[in-house]
């Protein structure tokens, strides 16, 4: 007989400790199965033929992949799929919000940290001259860092971008046609100065001469829109556009198989099908079929009304 699943009752349930922790789906694991969720990203992706054409468009242009769609229909996960395919390294990723500015995607600095620094110094030490190292507080975002010159493209995902401010579109122009920027702070130091500054994702450094940062080949950048708004013309003329589908239950039972195994996919199918009429009316994403499975998979009871509030629509609001 399967086990309850509630783990925590409320009232006045006395404390108690569970002997054994529910087992983290694939996706949901941290800390020591780490190098277990990276294993999940590279899981084949799932694409048409028509939607990979699009994809190797953008490779050959070298020109931006604007990816839009509904949620859960795999456009982040793209992103990864192409850096491991072609063995790019590690995705850049640059999540935008309402607050995110160009400058924020190229670089930051610390300018308060450094003048603290350098006031501690001048106390413990009143004979020093020295400033601290301005590349010590200077760090490439994903962009900046995607731009530093290479002989192989890194990948770059601008994720969200309809959620940022409606003149970032724009102003990242520039920065795709000239495949270049300036660091005024570094400039400032002279044409001929190399300084070592952080770059993302990583404990390294980069060396730059001049304040300029130039690439030597165009990254792959994979831009996602959940089509909250339009973008300028300019834009849009500017990049390859790829507009993915939500999967068919063909699909779907292929994405539950490589995620939870043969077995539950074989077992899923009603619950599959059921996904589908539901989404037929109302706004749901892969997520939710995925977690729906791994609850009623996993050993434990799990009732009907359980799988209504996951399969809750995307667009519903709770009544006040």
């Amino acid at each position: 007989m399967a086990q309850d699943w509630r783990l925590f009752q409320g009232g006045a349930t006395d404390p108690h400790e569970v002997e054994t922790w529910p087992t983290a789906p694939p996706w949901r694991r941290f800390g020591d199965d780490a190098r277990r969720r990276d294993e999940e990203r590279g899981l084949p992706y799932l694409i048409s033929d028509e939607d990979r054409d699009v994809v190797n468009m953008a490779l050959h242009l070298h020109r931006p992949l604007l990816v839009t769609g509904r949620p859960g229909t795999g456009k982040s996960t793209l992103a990864h799929a192409i850096a491991r395919e072609l063995m790019l390294g590690e995705v850049l990723h640059w999540p935008v919000n309402s607050r995110s500015t160009l400058t924020e995607g190229l670089y930051s600095y610390d300018a308060v940290g450094r003048l603290r620094e350098a006031s501690l110094k001048r106390r413990a030490d009143e004979t020093a001259g020295s400033e601290p190292d301005i590349g010590d507080y200077l760090r490439l975002g994903a962009l900046g860092t995607a731009l530093l010159p290479a002989d192989r493209p890194r990948v770059l995902l601008v994720d969200e971008l309809d959620k940022g401010d409606v003149d970032l579109p724009n102003d990242l122009l520039t920065v795709f046609e000239e495949g270049e920027f300036e660091i005024p702070e570094l400039a400032r130091l002279g044409e001929g100065r190399t300084i070592e500054v952080q770059i993302a994702g990583s404990r390294e450094k980069a060396a730059i001469t001049g304040g300029w940062v130039s690439c030597g080949v165009f990254p792959v950048v994979v831009i996602t829109s959940n089509g909250e708004r339009e973008f300028p013309p300019a834009f849009l003329r500017r990049c390859v556009r790829l507009d993915l589908k939500q999967p068919d239950e063909r699909q779907l039972r292929q994405i539950v198989t490589m995620h939870l195994g043969e077995e539950v996919g074989a077992r899923a199918q009603q619950l599959i099908a059921d996904f589908v009429d539901r989404r037929n009316e109302r706004e749901l994403a892969t997520d939710q079929l995925l977690n729906a499975v791994r609850l009623r998979s996993s050993g434990v009871r799990v009732d009907q009304d359980v799988l209504d509030k996951l399969f809750r629509s995307l667009n519903e609001v709770d009544a006040q």
